[in-house]
């Protein structure tokens, strides 16, 4: 029996709801539960969108978060969850990111707080990941397995995983958090939404998007731009993101002498028209779980050039052992840091407009399946099995 209609989210950095629960959040206070949500407001992430959670109805926590469970601080922030569940005394815990999904729980086990949902946005361990990462990450997770009520994965490879070597109660597989497609509207004028953010209005537009740190790779494709400039100038290349690498991609783009080539936007919000007067997807990530950035590219029927990593490869299709994968939607690099087979790929789809334009089609049509309508009915069966 349940002990009260409150139930807590939890992940690392306050941002992460409001940019991708926001739908789980609707769900749970539709079902009559007051929805709490634990995190650190403190920490830089996802363009520090604290505001977007005005007017949610979502009850606000401040745990002190750090990124990762290896530090002393551990025990402060593990402290500040089990006081936090002990007084509100939860009817359920979902929690995400790695160092959330450890703490609570942790804090759960303690305070006998359940049912559990985790839901891994890509595991550390995956295909390929260096050995660090199975030695810190795969143990924790398989452990605490054991105290998980419902593991939720949102791709093929880490689904596979979990149902062969952990423990948890259940383990389903949940296509991402879901694309609104009805909200996928090509209503900008391309050449006054260029002017307003000082690109060329006569070239072809490679975009990327993502924040500005190692594991989304952008210094290869910054490579790649300047190798391909040695073949062609007829593109420009724009960066949507922030993060710790800024300065050092802007000095990286100066010392390649393609500044003039490269344009960085910095967070943007307006996302959803800039994918509409761009040509190409550029998403060359090291590591990713499923990623919404190219998922919304597919929707606005952008071409893809991508590293084929899990998330990928899920929305892109299988791969093979070419180096350059062409697929139904684009064309995967086996290596992420191939900064040569970036460069082929790319100009061998701006030589060939037809075929970037059958990609673009069928990447549109493939969107579809990851309907944000699929996901919450899933999400909803779930809760409502754990809360009822």
């Amino acid at each position: 029996m349940k002990n009260t209609n409150k139930v807590l989210i939890v992940t690392t950095v306050s941002g992460f709801v409001p940019q991708f629960e926001m739908s789980n959040v609707q769900i749970l206070q539709n079902m009559g539960y007051e929805v709490h949500y634990a995190a650190n407001y403190n920490m830089p992430s996802y363009g520090n969108d604290n505001h977007r959670l005005e007017g949610t109805g979502i009850i606000q926590h401040q745990i002190d978060f750090v990124r990762s469970p290896f530090q002393p601080k551990s025990i402060k922030i593990y402290k500040q969850l089990k006081k936090l569940m002990q007084t509100e005394h939860f009817s359920l815990v979902h929690c995400h990111t790695p160092m959330g999904g450890v703490m609570a729980r942790f804090a759960a086990r303690s305070t006998k707080t359940e049912p559990v949902i985790y839901t891994a946005h890509g595991f550390h361990f995956y295909t390929g990941a260096p050995i660090i990462n199975w030695l810190c990450y795969y143990p924790v997770e398989k452990f605490l397995s054991h105290f998980t009520d419902e593991q939720i994965c949102i791709n093929k490879e880490d689904y596979e995983r979990a149902k062969k070597y952990f423990h948890a109660k259940c383990i389903d597989y949940i296509p991402g958090v879901g694309i609104n497609i009805d909200k996928i509207q090509k209503d900008v004028d391309n050449d006054l939404k260029k002017e307003e953010l000082g690109l060329p209005k006569d070239k072809t537009i490679i975009l990327s998007s993502g924040e500005l740190i190692k594991r989304k790779n952008h210094e290869t494709t910054i490579r790649a731009i300047a190798q391909l400039k040695q073949f062609s100038n007829d593109f420009h290349y724009v960066i949507c993101g922030h993060g710790v690498l800024s300065e050092y991609l802007h000095e990286l783009a100066e010392k390649l002498h393609i500044s003039d080539s490269v344009t960085f936007l910095g967070y943007r919000k307006d996302m959803m028209e800039i994918f509409q007067v761009a040509d190409l997807f550029l998403f060359p990530s090291y590591q990713e779980g499923l990623p919404m950035a190219l998922l919304e590219a597919m929707a606005y029927g952008l071409p893809i050039v991508c590293s084929d990593i899990r998330g990928n490869s899920d929305l892109m299709g299988e791969s093979t052992e070419r180096l350059l994968n062409y697929c139904e939607g684009g064309i995967m690099i086996k290596k992420a840091d191939d900064a040569s087979a970036y460069s082929q790929a790319i100009y061998s789809l701006l030589q060939n407009k037809s075929l970037m334009k059958k990609m673009g089609v069928w990447n549109s049509i493939r969107a579809k399946e990851f309907s944000d309508k699929h996901v919450k009915a899933a999400m909803e069966r779930i809760y409502r099995r754990l809360l009822t």
